[in-house]
Formats: structure tokens, C-alpha cells, sequence
């Protein structure tokens, strides 16, 4: 294989929008496709349970990598994992179930500030390195109509909190603070950090 398209890392998400991101920051990486349980425990706060969900996702990626098919690299190649949480409140806004479920959610944001808290994590067989992002996103007032037509384009279906800001919901929103990227599934900035350092002490 050329040098210049040897793998650097793995990126261990099925996540179209993750790979887009990934890609935008110019690292040359190979997707992994795992199913990771995402449970929260009882009593887990927010923060920790997304934390914890990047991190399993990017140690089971270290597990998988030598066995996972994909294109002949070193095994000690680094495994990028993320997940990403909406909160409002002490409540963790999961993927809908139903519309009645997106409604409750969906009804639940309106006009209010919730936060979107991404978790990324890039593990070795040797260490895991975890950075958390939180970005504070205030909606509009949303009416049941809307909301109703908003679940029937399907965008809202498999989406953390019954949305998706880069998509037709981004009408929805009226005010961001933080990161953009993070809400949208991979922070861009930390996730650069993240990497850069690992290849600079691996060299």
C-alpha cells in the first residue's frame, strides 16, 4: 500500500454524518460496524453515560479491528468511537420509538435551551482517551401540526432527541452555543486534538 494511503485510524460508527465529519478532517480511516449495547444505568448522570458510550464503542473497536475484514493495516492502528446525547434537564432524550414518543420529546424542546453532549473517545489496545463536548441549543416554539409533518419525513427516526440539526430541523432552532459539528455528531476541533496527538506520540 502507498504511504500516503495507509490507514491512520479506524472509525468505529455506522454513522453516515460521523464519516462526512471524519472525512472533512482529512485522516485516511476505515469504518468498523459494531453493535454496542447503549444502556444507561441507573443513577448514571448524563456526562458519565455518554462518556462511557464513546468509550465501549471505541475498546470494542480495538477488539474487532484485527478480525473486522477491512483493509490490511497494524493492528495498533488507534479506534475512533463517539456517541452523542440530548438532555433537558435531568432528561436523557433517547431515539424515538413512535411518533407519539417523538411528539412527547419534540413537544418537550419547544421553546426551550437544551444541551447536546457528544463524547468522543480514541482508544489503543494500550489507553483510551475521552474528550466531552456540551453545546447549549435553544428552539423555537414548535406547534403539534409541525411536529406531526416533522416525523413524517422520516428525518426524525433514528435521531438522538427526534431531530437532526443539519437537517430539515435546523428551522427549529433559534440559538447555538458551542459547537456546531458536536451537535451534528462529531466535534471537529477536539476530535483533530484528539488524533493529532495520538500520531505525534506514536511516531
Amino acid at each position: 500500500m502507498n504511504k500516503h494511503n495507509e490507514l491512520q485510524l479506524y472509525l468505529a460508527s455506522g454513522s453516515p454524518r460521523r464519516h462526512e465529519l471524519l472525512t472533512q478532517l482529512g485522516y485516511r480511516f476505515e469504518v468498523l460496524r459494531l453493535d454496542v449495547p447503549e444502556q444507561r444505568e441507573e443513577g448514571e448522570k448524563p456526562q458519565d453515560y455518554v462518556c462511557r458510550l464513546a468509550r465501549d464503542k471505541a475498546t470494542a473497536g480495538v477488539a474487532a479491528a484485527p478480525t473486522a475484514g477491512v483493509a490490511a493495516a497494524p493492528t495498533a492502528l488507534p479506534v475512533l468511537g463517539a456517541d452523542t446525547i440530548v438532555v433537558l434537564g435531568d432528561r436523557v432524550l433517547e431515539k424515538p420509538s413512535d411518533l407519539l414518543d417523538a411528539k412527547d420529546m419534540l413537544e418537550a424542546l419547544s421553546g426551550k435551551v437544551h444541551q447536546v453532549m457528544t463524547a468522543v473517545a480514541l482508544a489503543t489496545p494500550e489507553r483510551c482517551d475521552v474528550r466531552l463536548v456540551t453545546t447549549n441549543v435553544a428552539f423555537r416554539k414548535l406547534d403539534e401540526a409541525e411536529i406531526e409533518a416533522y416525523w413524517r419525513t422520516g428525518e426524525p427516526c433514528d435521531k438522538a432527541g427526534a431531530y437532526a440539526i443539519q437537517g430539515i430541523a435546523g428551522k427549529f432552532v433559534s440559538r447555538i452555543e458551542g459547537s456546531y459539528s458536536a451537535v451534528v455528531g462529531l466535534p471537529l476541533l477536539e476530535t483533530d486534538l484528539l488524533i493529532k496527538h495520538h500520531l505525534e506520540q506514536s511516531r
